[in-house]
């Protein structure tokens, strides 16, 4: 199908701004919707990108996001529930918005992030939530080329996975450690930008669903421990029993920034890993945490993409 045209709802955030920075890249216009400006203004230096201040919840904004545009991306996503937003409106409403806005603009494609272990099943709201708002998706049948997928936990220069363990491995000596034995197989937001850009316009990608995780599998210890060890810091990593686990993430809850909820905990319960290979379709191998992590989180880099940019602008 041709695509020329590429509508990032949610694209603002730490995964969008990689895939906007790529689909720029490849030559596409690229329309990035957000509801606060300030937080998309490293994105205006890529040179086909439009930034549009829009509520994607209102129909007639998310309606009139979608106008003269062939390929719409959702990103749209929280860990947590607060501040009026639910899991029910963000991962299961709001894409069901998005499929009836796609189909009356007369969008070609539909390309939808959900997450590893997404089920019905799932031990989790989160995971119960995504697997709903695939349903939605998948509801729209043949009139919308559409694809899912299902990333585990991504990584890269801007993300509050790494940045946030390296950061209380530099001003902790101990760490204690809810779901610590929970089993995670990384990506890089990089390759992750690969897989959604390869699949615009891919007809053998519709009605398909891809699991994208790196080529290791760590637990979150291990994880921590990396982390903590590229920024030059050995904290002693307090692994806590599950009622213990619990009351913290009880505690946190109740505190500004929910680092980690009950329900998370619930989420961490299951695997975060891959069933199979990862997908042969996109052509490329995925990049492990040792080549990529050291670059951003150990201060080698001097300047980000978004910097380069800026100094090639001559901002």
């Amino acid at each position: 199908m041709d695509i020329e045209n590429v509508c990032i709802i949610g694209g603002s955030g730490f995964v969008g701004g990689s895939i906007a920075d790529n689909a720029c890249a490849r030559g596409y216009g690229v329309r990035v919707v957000t509801r606060s400006r300030p937080r998309a203004r490293a994105l205006t230096v890529l040179p086909t990108c439009e930034i549009r201040v829009a509520d994607p919840y209102d129909e007639r904004s998310l309606a009139g996001c979608l106008e003269n545009v062939d390929a719409v991306i959702n990103l749209v996503g929280i860990l947590h529930e607060g501040g009026g937003a639910t899991f029910e409106s963000a991962h299961v409403e709001l894409p069901r918005r998005i499929v009836r806005a796609c189909r009356a603009a007369g969008v070609r494609q539909l390309l939808h992030m959900s997450a590893l272990g997404a089920s019905a099943s799932g031990p989790s709201e989160y995971l119960r939530s995504k697997a709903a708002g695939e349903s939605a998706v998948r509801e729209a049948g043949e009139a919308l080329a559409h694809t899912i997928f299902r990333p585990s936990v991504i990584f890269g220069e801007r993300d509050r996975f790494l940045n946030l363990f390296a950061d209380f491995a530099r001003f902790f000596p101990v760490i204690p450690l809810g779901g610590a034995r929970a089993r995670f197989q990384p990506i890089w937001v990089e390759d992750v930008a690969r897989c959604f850009v390869a699949a615009l316009g891919d007809k053998a990608t519709a009605g398909q669903a891809y699991e994208l995780c790196g080529p290791r599998v760590h637990t979150l210890e291990e994880i921590v421990r990396y982390a903590a060890e590229v920024v030059g810091r050995h904290p002693r990593i307090w692994a806590l029993p599950g009622g213990i686990a619990q009351l913290q993430a009880f505690v946190f809850e109740h505190l500004p920034g929910k680092l980690v909820t009950r329900d998370n905990l619930r989420s961490m319960s299951v695997d975060n890993v891959c069933a199979g290979e990862f997908p042969a379709i996109f052509g490329f191998k995925p990049s492990p945490m040792e080549a990529v992590v050291p670059e951003f989180l150990g201060g080698e880099t001097t300047r980000s993409r978004y910097q380069q940019y800026r100094h090639n602008a001559g901002r």
